[in-house]
């Protein structure tokens, strides 16, 4: 595969305020959703405007969260999102905690919260490992079947993987029913590695012709909820349980892009765009966008 970046730019909105934490991204309504991770608001990137959106009600009185306040533990720590219709998108959270183990179908107008425990539970089981090492932060879907990402960590042991669940069983469970959704098709991944950092997987996308393309980070870090350094990113292609390749992301500036979250953007001759959001790892820093082009 090769990958050329096209074009960086800052995520800050209408206000001049930073986009916090980009943790994924995804097509809503005439432009694109990006969430924060350690916010209750995502932003909604139209053009040239960037306005806010909850996703989730405020937790202690709390909108933003971070270490140095030590409200970290509260955040919902949404990692995943994907289009379920032109104007809804479903994010889920990351797991290791109570707080992690939720969804929100966000519209333009409304947010629905539901209590996915028993579902995280479930994951945890099938990859083989307790639920506080989950750190879920990809899913895309294959017609009905939700393809749900583990960023492994070989620090602690844990793989980079994934899941199938029923995506109609998974949205009806928004409403009550978490018992009823069921966890298949485990598969593992090794994406290799970069100076001895393990590559993982941080988001996915179902490309126009089915597989699957996901970003991946190798991050230094010790466990499923702190930060480290990273040493590189990347873009790998999988074709059910099979890594066809894996391509580098060029060095930004600053060194590595962390990418968290990825969406096709378009096709190409022999590839498509991409468009990716950055996460800094640092609250007062904004967000990056980034504009890819790949191709095989």
């Amino acid at each position: 595969m090769r990958l050329t970046v096209e074009s960086t730019s800052s995520l800050r909105f209408d206000d001049g305020s930073p986009v916090r934490a980009a943790s994924a991204i995804a097509p809503f309504g005439d432009g694109w959703l990006v969430v924060q991770d350690d916010a209750t608001h995502a932003a909604w990137w139209r053009g040239d405007a960037i306005t806010a959106v909850r996703v989730v009600e405020a937790v202690d009185g709390l909108e933003e969260f971070s270490s140095a306040a030590g409200t970290k533990h509260l955040k919902p720590d949404f990692e995943a999102a994907c289009a379920i219709t032109a104007d809804s998108v479903l994010l889920l959270g990351s797991g290791s905690s109570d707080a992690r183990m939720r969804a929100s179908l966000v519209t333009p107008g409304s947010f629905t919260v539901a209590d996915l425990t028993p579902v995280y539970h479930r994951v945890a089981e099938a990859i083989g490992g307790p639920v506080t090492d989950l750190n879920l932060e990809g899913a895309c879907p294959a017609g009905d079947t939700l393809r749900w990402f583990q960023r492994g960590n070989a620090a602690a042991g844990t793989p980079t993987a994934r899941v199938s669940v029923s995506l109609p069983a998974l949205l009806s469970a928004l409403t009550g029913g978490a018992d009823e959704v069921k966890v298949t098709d485990m598969r593992r991944y090794d994406l290799g590695t970069v100076d001895g950092v393990a590559l993982a997987v941080t988001d996915a996308v179902t490309l126009p012709d089915g597989r699957i393309l996901v970003s991946a980070a190798a991050e230094d870090a010790p466990n499923a909820i702190d930060d480290g350094p990273v040493i590189a990113s990347a873009l790998a292609l999988l074709d059910d349980d099979r890594v066809l390749d894996v391509a580098e992301i060029p060095l930004g500036a600053d060194g590595a892009y962390k990418v968290e979250g990825l969406a096709v953007a378009g096709e190409l001759p022999g590839g498509v765009r991409l468009v990716a959001v950055v996460d800094a790892d640092d609250t007062s820093v904004a967000s990056s966008r980034l504009t890819l082009s790949l191709r095989w």
